[in-house]
């Protein structure tokens, strides 16, 4: 099988580094795209010079479809565009004020919309038989809870995830491009040891990096349209939205 190019938007750190570290080591092209370049793992990142970089925040659609243009100039095709970037915001420790939630919102939900509409537009313009392009996005298994206290506009976010990819997996469906919603439980990111204190081997089923991308590749290369994991949090879930609206929040 020849090289994939792959774009990963927020694979500057965490679980969109991990991907891309998976994919750079399977021989692929990739390049990471991110608002701080410069916190990629530069050991990690020193085997593989061919690595590209580009500083640009997801909000901005004309620094994104310069990216593509400038990764895979035609007629080099865009296989696999993967966007990992998202912010999080709880409110029972911080207010939510005007500045956060437009983050929220510009990173979470018109910001992927930006990400997919760009490279949409690129996979559509590629020749038929390059079109084996796939869009992948990660959600949470916040946006599944129907009442997620202190986060529910970030919960609410991340359905707008689910919500996009099924739009986008609809009408792209027609030129076999296919769309990815990944929905993982608790990833022990350096991210979340850092909302958690530093340790975060509290939380339920939580996953290493590692098996993350594991869960996360497979279903890619499957190109399943949804993936939650693991099992045990898709079983809390629905646990927890048979409960009585306020329930949870009061159990906090």
């Amino acid at each position: 099988m020849s090289p994939l190019n792959i774009l990963v938007i927020g694979g500057t750190s965490g679980i969109g580094w991990a991907l891309a570290l998976h994919y750079l080591q399977a021989g692929h092209r990739v390049a990471v795209c991110g608002r701080d370049p410069s916190k990629i793992d530069a050991d990690a990142a020193h085997p593989y010079p061919q690595l590209k970089r580009y500083a640009l925040d997801i909000a901005d659609a004309a620094a994104i479809d310069h990216a593509l243009a400038d990764f895979v100039p035609a007629p080099l095709p865009l296989d696999l565009l993967i966007v990992s970037a998202g912010t999080y915001f709880n409110s029972r420790h911080h207010t939510l004020d005007a500045d956060a939630t437009l983050r929220l919102l510009a990173t979470n939900v018109s910001g992927l919309n930006h990400a997919f509409a760009c490279a949409a537009r690129r996979l559509l313009q590629q020749p038929v038989s390059a079109q084996r392009g796939q869009l992948v996005a990660i959600s949470s298994v916040a946006g599944l809870l129907k009442d997620y206290p202190g986060a529910s506009l970030y919960s609410a976010t991340k359905r707008s995830v689910l919500n996009l990819c099924e739009t986008y997996r609809i009408a792209l469906a027609p030129f076999s491009i296919a769309v990815t919603a990944i929905v993982p439980g608790y990833m022990d990111t350096a991210r979340l040891r850092e909302l958690n204190g530093g340790d975060a081997r509290g939380k339920p089923f939580l996953l290493s990096e590692a098996a993350a991308v594991r869960e996360i590749t497979a279903a890619i290369a499957r190109r399943q349209p949804v993936h939650v994991f693991p099992w045990q949090m898709r079983w809390l879930v629905a646990v927890l939205n048979r409960l009585p609206t306020g329930l949870l929040k009061r159990r906090r």
